[in-house]
């Protein structure tokens, strides 16, 4: 039933997804820190949006709990803790250059010819995203191709809205790639090696049909140039600051993902398999930094990004060659770059002062600040991992379960699973399977990221009365494919990878690509992926289910 607190619960909701789409911030004068700016945003609205609710006993602490353990299967501590132990472990694995000497060897064999480096940049972030999951080729791909459009003289805006679409599409593969993927799996019971099997098709179609888009819509000279204005043959040894780093790290993770894969038919929690994994990497990357220092085989940190260096290097070559000669053992590991850490801007909850800084407690600041430069040049693949970590999902998701468990409590899940079941005429296969996907690639900007927009559409579905099996079924794989192609979507805020690429660009002084921009440029390709997506899904649903 639907009481005044029920539509106090879904106004406070809805105002709260609004300040994750449009942040907003206002001045303050705070004591001992002088005038700050203090936000409202992806890591305070929903925090702000559960206390006034709470304080309204709109909902209790039943919900905030059940948000936190989890109920009708889903456990957000289990998604979590797989997705930060994961992160980890592809982000130092990231550190140590395997990423950019991937992308230097594919700039080596595409040559001048524009049209092909765009298509094997494409291939290579596809199925580097495949295996790490959309974040660390975000994190590394978009500050490649900055540098390397740059040193190239390459118009960069084709280049940055083709990996963000090859990234973002690449998640839905495996089950740890996007954490809206687990939510699924663990929302309705689906083994994560049968999660694969039914993505795979739409995956494929989806990367296709994506690219054709991309490559017509950016068909024309002033995007791609026949040829490569400069060209030089990039050095890969040069990138790879760590080559038994990028071996241990890679036989770690693809370990990690296969006893997953494995132990999910026996019905194991993930993150009892990848916590152990990521410590074990956390012990290798403590033991091989103290050996590498004391050997003397690690240097200063670099003020600039290698990568960027080594692009200049051979840009600038009167032969237009990098040297051949790759670097020593004792190249210096770049030191946590605090422009990288993984909070979009917009989740930043107080900004820097506007006037002289003026930090509580200088001395024991300044003691903190020369003990982690000393911790960071002993340590510098933790001290660079560290910042990179995704922390701001945690609070985000947490808030959204809470939130979400609220509108339950409210009645709401109920009421939408109500309008569900009449809008498919009772569950009808195939009209479920383009609502929840249409629905789902809306509400990635409307709902709080396609975390927010996922648990929503899982709720509802499971809530639904009389559901048929195969139309539940159908949802799921539905959903799977929105809620990752809705990141290629309308606003940066359909997903945290959106954020932070986002992010990344204003830091390397790519201004021009503004929220109109990127929606402009999405548009068809969103439009072609969720018609050709949601197409293979119910074939696959057809075939499945044809008696």
């Amino acid at each position: 039933m639907i009481t005044r607190f029920s539509i106090v619960t879904l106004v406070i909701f809805l105002l709260s997804a609004i300040f994750v789409i449009r942040p907003v911030s206002f001045p303050t004068r705070l004591p001992y820190l002088g005038r700050r700016r203090i936000g409202i945003n992806l890591t305070t609205a929903p925090i702000i949006a559960i206390a006034i609710l709470w304080a309204s006993q709109c909902l209790g602490g039943t919900q905030i709990r059940d948000g936190i353990v989890g109920t009708d299967d889903i456990k957000p501590y289990n998604i979590l803790i797989l997705f930060i132990t994961l992160a980890y472990m592809a982000i130092t694995l990231d550190i140590t250059g395997v990423l950019q000497a991937a992308a230097f060897w594919v700039s080596n064999k595409g040559g001048s010819n524009t049209r092909k480096l765009f298509f094997y940049f494409y291939v290579m972030l596809t199925l580097l995203s495949v295996l790490l999951g959309n974040d660390p080729v975000i994190l590394s791909g978009t500050a490649f191709l900055v540098y390397y459009t740059r040193a190239t003289n390459l118009p960069p805006l084709a280049w940055l809205m083709a990996e963000f679409a090859a990234a973002n599409t690449s998640s839905m593969v495996l089950f740890v790639g996007n954490p809206t993927n687990v939510v699924i799996c663990e929302g309705f019971l689906i083994n994560n090696a049968a999660f694969t099997a039914y993505t795979i098709l739409p995956f494929l179609a989806c990367s296709v049909s994506c690219y054709i888009a991309l490559f017509v819509q950016f068909r024309a000279e002033k995007h791609l140039p026949r040829m490569v204005p400069h060209t030089a043959t990039l050095n890969v040894r040069e990138v790879l600051q760590d080559p038994i780093g990028a071996w241990v790290g890679s036989v770690i993770l693809g370990s990690c993902l296969i006893v997953i894969i494995i132990v999910s038919f026996f019905g194991v929690d993930v993150w009892k398999i990848s916590l152990p994994f990521a410590g074990a990497k956390l012990i290798f990357d403590l033991v091989w930094d103290h050996h590498r220092f004391v050997a003397g085989r690690i240097g200063q940190p670099q003020a600039d990004d290698p990568m960027d260096t080594a692009l200049k290097r051979a840009m600038s070559a009167p032969n237009g060659e990098a040297s051949a000669v790759g670097p020593s053992l004792s190249i210096a590991m770049p030191g946590p770059d605090p422009k990288m850490i993984y909070t979009p801007a917009s989740a930043m909850t107080i900004s820097p002062p506007t006037g002289p800084e003026r930090p509580l407690f200088p001395r024991q600041h300044a003691y903190l600040r020369s003990k982690w430069s000393s911790f960071a040049a002993h340590f510098p693949t933790l001290a660079t991992a560290l910042p990179r970590l995704p922390i701001a999902l945690i609070p985000f998701a947490f808030s959204q379960f809470i939130l979400i468990e609220g509108l339950s409590h409210r009645g709401w899940i109920e009421v939408f699973a109500g309008w569900l079941v009449k809008a498919t005429h009772g569950g009808n296969m195939y009209l479920t399977i383009w609502i929840i996907g249409v629905l789902g690639v809306l509400l990635c900007n409307v709902a709080g990221t396609n975390i927010g927009a996922t648990i929503l559409l899982t709720k509802i579905v499971r809530a639904a009365p009389n559901f048929p099996n195969n139309s539940t079924r159908a949802a799921a794989i539905a959903l799977a494919v929105a809620s990752n192609i809705g990141a290629v979507s309308f606003t940066f805020s359909a997903s945290l990878a959106g954020l932070l690429w986002h992010r990344i660009l204003q830091q390397k002084d790519i201004k021009h690509i503004g929220q109109w921009t990127f929606a402009y440029w999405n548009i068809l390709p969103l439009a072609v992926m969720t018609s050709v997506g949601l197409a293979i899904v119910s074939a696959e649903m057809a075939v499945l289910y044809r008696s």
